[in-house]
């Protein structure tokens, strides 16, 4: 019986009102720690509540802490922590488990892997009382009102002694989220139910399950079956296909995702030990040049994704506005095979008797790229990319392997090149942080949440800077040099931003609140309105209402201003805030 015919048969015997999602990424580990994937720090969200989140507009919003304020120097930042709130054991919420999260990240190099880039520059975290938290920081820094940090109870997390290698499955997992975690198989399922205490008030329907496919032609056929009720990451030709299907709504936004093509330009951990087996000739900045000269971004965009995505230039899509970047009339780098083997010529790497460039060592540029089975575009983007770098006298191997494997081969530096993407928040700080030195790996090799491995002193200059700018104009303009330095010493080559495409039976659930609120999406959300407003079809003709998370939005707003401002963003061990796959 496939999964979500099983699950759904199990849901009807059960009674209650169950909402099916099918996922196609495995999931890496259900610990908010050291989550990676997109699809793990998804459940992160449901299952933690953060210290303030982003509503349906975008904008900060209060979580655990309903309030903020700030010293004059914004050194000094005090939280106070809503009271009545509790974990789903029925234990309280305190401001001790927020110290206790973000004292553990501090200290603990394993606690910071996933979202080590918000206490980086702390000094202190206490709490004065049950109901108060004080952050004292050494430097300004512009994400405190964007605490995208899952807090976890201290009366569970506390005996943990090795957090590297702590699963946090077993179940029921205490959380503090709209849905608590019941039951987990990998590779095949997660069941969550409503967490009746939370403190928003419980979702409108009893049930939420994730559904593995194999791939998304699987996960398609599953929703037009009626066995799941929601898919997203949808190829161009799946997402045509249902749009006319009566019981189904396409839903098609411009998403917050980016695909690259990394090129690995000389792993190494913290302190600058070479670690992997990345080709040597990729460190020559002018081999990195030549092979983002020779990548025809147009050809991936209209063929791979069909038209429902935009060319991309940096690490920051056209969705948030002032912090994206665009190269300059005139120094913009265009598909130019020609040029490229014209600057390989230049650079000494000649082409030999069989084509194949070979280096001043003699080393052929044969070259392993790295992507993800059952992902159509990276399958069809790598045999792309193969022709293209043929083209220019580079051979590629193509290696597509699981996510998991993929993970552990890219982490470890093992690559050449790599088809990767990542989901960003409207907050540039974390994207932005995966390039610097700092989240480099340890020098045990582990830990870290490098993207490219790149690093680059005048890069984290202005990373610094911009960490500490709280005028928007003045940290938009040093953001987009940060991204033009990359552009510049191409560790990597920004393929597209894609369009979020999404299907959902409407004969079982609506009322799915997007984000932003008219135009954005469902799923990958930079929180978790679009689950937890999902209204049962039965509910929504009685008359149960529409979207919660539109209304807590709205109202939410007012209360930041109130407050005084702020932001967020969303990575490699994934972050909560920005996811990788």
């Amino acid at each position: 019986m496939a999964p979500g015919v099983a699950l759904q048969a199990a849901a009807q015997q059960a009674g209650g009102t169950t909402l099916r999602v099918a996922i196609t990424q495995q999931i890496d580990t259900l610990n908010p720690f050291i989550a990676i994937f997109q699809s793990s720090t998804e459940l992160g969200r449901l299952m933690y509540e953060f210290l303030t989140t982003f509503d349906t507009h975008n904008q900060p919003t209060p979580g655990l802490a309903e309030k903020w304020e700030t010293s004059a120097d914004k050194l000094t930042w005090t939280y106070t922590i809503r009271q009545g709130a509790k974990w789903s054991d029925g234990q309280p919420i305190t401001a001790k488990d927020v110290v206790f999260t973000y004292n553990l990240m501090m200290t603990n190099a394993d606690a910071a892997t996933a979202n080590g880039n918000f206490v980086a520059n702390f000094e202190s975290v206490t709490a004065p009382d049950e109901h108060t938290v004080v952050i004292k920081t050494k430097v300004p820094v512009t994400t405190m009102t964007a605490m995208e940090v899952p807090i976890v109870p201290e009366h569970v997390w506390a005996s943990v002694s090795d957090i590297a290698t702590y699963a946090n499955d077993t179940t029921p997992v205490v959380g503090s989220g709209p849905f608590v975690l019941t039951e987990y198989k990998a590779n095949e399922y997660i069941k969550l139910k409503a967490n009746k205490d939370y403190w928003r008030g419980p979702a409108k329907y009893d049930e939420l399950q994730f559904v593995y496919y194999k791939n998304a032609d699987a996960a398609v056929q599953a929703l037009q079956k009626g066995e799941v009720d929601l898919v997203n990451r949808l190829a161009p030709a799946q997402f045509d296909s249902l749009k006319n299907d009566p019981n189904i709504v396409p839903n098609q936004a411009k998403g917050r995702r980016f695909n690259e093509l990394l090129i690995n330009p000389g792993a190494a951990t913290k302190d600058g030990q070479p670690i992997g087996d990345g080709h040597p000739a990729l460190k020559d900045v002018r081999v990195r040049q030549a092979i983002a000269k020779a990548i025809d971004v147009t050809t991936i965009v209209n063929k791979v994704m069909g038209g429902y995505a935009e060319p991309a230039t940096g690490l920051i899509p056209t969705m948030w506005g002032d912090y994206h970047w665009q190269p300059a009339a005139g120094q913009e780098r265009k598909f130019d095979p020609a040029a490229a083997n014209a600057d390989l010529d230049a650079a000494g790497y000649p082409k030999g008797a069989d084509g194949t460039r070979v280096g001043p060592d003699g080393r052929a540029l044969t070259l392993r790229l790295l992507g993800h089975s059952g992902r159509a575009f990276d399958e069809q983007t790598a045999e792309y990319v193969k022709r293209w770098l043929s083209d220019i006298g580079i051979g590629v191997e193509v290696q597509l392997v699981s996510d998991n494997q993929f993970n552990e081969t890219s982490t470890a530096g093992n690559f050449d090149l790599q088809v990767s993407t990542w989901g960003s928040n409207p907050d540039p700080d974390y994207i932005l942080s995966l390039h610097t030195c700092a989240q480099r790996p340890n020098p045990d090799g582990k830990g870290g949440t490098t993207d490219s491995f790149f690093c680059d002193a005048e890069y984290d200059a202005l990373y610094a800077q911009q960490s500490a700018e709280f005028d928007r104009t003045k940290r938009a303009e040093l953001v987009r040099k940060m991204q033009q330095r990359l552009y510049e010493q191409a560790p990597l080559v920004m393929l597209d931003y894609d369009n979020a495409l999404e299907g959902y039976r409407k004969d079982r659930f609506d009322g799915f609140q997007k984000q932003p609120a008219q135009d954005g999406v469902i799923m990958a959300q930079s929180s978790y309105w679009g689950y937890y407003s999902a209204t049962p079809v039965a509910a929504t003709s009685a008359g149960a209402g529409s979207s919660t998370g539109l209304v807590i939005g709205v109202v939410v707003v007012v209360v930041v201003v109130l407050a005084g401002g702020g932001l967020l963003v969303a990575r490699r061990r994934g972050s909560t805030a920005d996811e990788r796959e």
